[in-house]
């Protein structure tokens, strides 16, 4: 009896022993675990502190790049890139601007600074900011030239679908309207459809609402209407412009434009214009402009194709008030295209952009009856250049224009922006 006892007893000593050694065991291994939980949280907290200082760092030198290389840093809601430095910039005041000058040898020999521009907006918070745009034309008041605003706005940016803006805004109709720096386009001159079909650069009082949705964005205002009393056969719509140069506004409009991005760099897209012209002159004058536009840009490969139509009504009424006889008249329909291309030869640090431009248009494609067209205003231009950038913000140009109607020109152009 005792001796089995001694072994009942021996055994439970045995088996505590036993679950002694192997909770041991896993209180080791246990804490083993912990330890390494423990290595890999601080890990985790190492990772996450040099995250946030290369994203720092990142911040840091975007934001430098932005303030030194405007040209690089993008656009904003179809705006050129030093005319978007606001959006891009902290709180507070925001300067930019461009300029373009150039020599031409064609129907006369002149030498012109054609535009100095500044840029200044101010941001109040990340929702709502100004931007504007003052522009100097030929050098001085005093020898022919202008000083106007070409946009003074205020954003409210609400969400990147939908924002609202007011104020003096560029009519968002074809591309150098909105994209005028010289650095934007191929040519010393801006295409001449969309100089006379699309008056550019043309902005007007009014308010409406922009964004992008996905791939796609879109801009839509009404404003003040275009004023048929300076409406001319040869330079169309062009100078029937108001930009809120006590604009008369008996008679307003609504502009829309819608562009799709199915790649980087590539878009598709166009603009509708309509509205009165007359201004209390007794007839409506009804304008109504069409564009439609297809832009790429695919490694040294940028080409570019816009085709524009505009139709006035009351065509008749407004050579009557206007005194145009005969082959003076305003076209009753008027209307252009034109296509270009380039191709960068540059080694990636010095652009240098052979480029040719094809573009026809017509003033008076028809006119009211009992008036005449003018075949002078039934024009083709073919322009053959190049484009060099020593730093993307300057641009030297050179290119020989072949007119069908008038001389042929030689120009130079120098341009920059900042």
């Amino acid at each position: 009896m005792i001796r089995r006892l001694m072994v009942v007893v021996c055994s439970f000593a045995l088996a505590g022993a036993a679950f002694a050694q192997e909770t041991g065991d896993l209180e080791r291994r246990l804490r083993a675990l912990q330890d390494k939980v423990a290595e890999v949280d601080e890990l985790k907290r190492e990772i996450d502190v040099l995250s946030k200082e290369i994203e720092a760092l990142k911040s840091g030198q975007q934001k430098q790049a932005v303030e030194v290389t405007p040209a690089l840093a993008g656009q904003q809601y179809g705006l050129g890139a030093a005319a978007s430095k606001v959006y891009r910039a902290e709180p507070g005041i925001s300067i930019g601007g461009y300029g373009d000058m150039a020599y031409q040898n064609g129907e006369s020999k002149t030498a012109d600074l054609m535009r100095a521009v500044v840029y200044t907006g101010y941001k109040f918070n990340r929702n709502v900011l100004f931007n504007s745009e003052l522009e100097v034309e030929h050098a001085s008041t005093e020898l022919g030239g202008s000083v106007s605003m070409e946009f003074a706005y205020l954003d409210f940016l609400l969400r990147p679908q939908a924002n609202v803006r007011a104020g003096v805004v560029l009519m968002p109709v074809g591309f150098i309207n909105e994209q005028h720096e010289p650095t934007a386009y191929f040519g010393v001159q801006r295409p001449a459809v969309e100089r006379t079909i699309i008056p550019t650069t043309w902005s007007e009082i009014g308010g409406g609402v922009f964004g992008d949705v996905g791939r796609f964005s879109y801009r839509s205002y009404v404003v003040t209407g275009l004023d048929s009393s300076r409406f001319e056969a040869e330079e169309g719509l062009h100078e029937g412009k108001q930009a809120g140069a006590e604009a008369k506004a008996e008679d307003l409009a609504f502009v829309a434009r819608g562009d799709w991005h199915p790649i980087e760099g590539t878009l598709l897209g166009g603009a509708f214009y309509t509205g009165n012209s007359g201004q209390g002159r007794g007839f409506a004058g009804r304008v109504r402009l069409a564009e439609v536009h297809a832009e790429s840009k695919f490694r040294a490969v940028s080409v570019r194709a816009l085709a524009a139509r505009a139709s006035i009504g009351d065509a008749a009424a407004i050579n009557a008030a206007n005194g145009f006889t005969g082959d003076e008249s305003v076209g009753r329909t008027l209307g252009g295209w034109y296509v270009e291309g380039g191709y960068d030869l540059g080694n990636g640090n010095v652009a240098v952009i052979p480029y040719a431009r094809y573009e026809r248009f017509d003033t008076q494609r028809s006119v009211p009856f009992g008036f005449e067209r003018n075949p002078a205003n039934d024009a083709r231009i073919v322009t053959l250049g190049v484009a060099v950038k020593p730093i993307p913000q300057t641009v030297i140009k050179v290119d020989w224009q072949n007119h069908s109607t008038k001389k042929d020109q030689f120009n130079i152009g120098l341009g920059y922006i900042f």
